[in-house]
């Protein structure tokens, strides 16, 4: 079940999805749902996914943590110091946004709605 706050998810950067996808299938018997040429998701043990966009260059794994009313997150995290580095925004599967922690490490909070 999903809570408030908590890690949900989490997002790590794939590069070119052929290699990575075939090396933790064969390494631990994952398996994939893809979401278009750039995009797969995992779900073993902590679901997460792959982003293969190469307009986003190299990257660092980003945690991604749930919140039932994202709005509502937002106005918690700005008053507690964060710094919202990217606003809330639709994708599929549903709405998030990204903010940098005081040690200013990117990470994001979705919600279904």
């Amino acid at each position: 079940m999903r809570e408030d706050g908590k890690i949900d998810y989490l997002e790590l950067p794939g590069r070119t999805l052929g290699p990575v996808k075939a090396f933790y299938a064969q390494a631990f018997g994952w398996t994939f749902v893809d979401y278009g040429p750039a995009y797969c998701a995992f779900d073993e043990g902590l679901e997460g996914g792959f982003d293969g966009d190469p307009q986003k260059g190299t990257r660092v794994p980003l945690a991604v943590l749930y919140a039932t009313d994202l709005e509502a997150m937002l106005v918690r995290v700005e008053a507690a110091g964060g710094l919202v580095v990217r606003p809330i925004f639709a994708f599929p599967g549903g709405r998030r946004f990204h903010f940098r922690d005081p040690a200013g490490t990117e990470l994001a909070v979705w919600s279904e709605r």
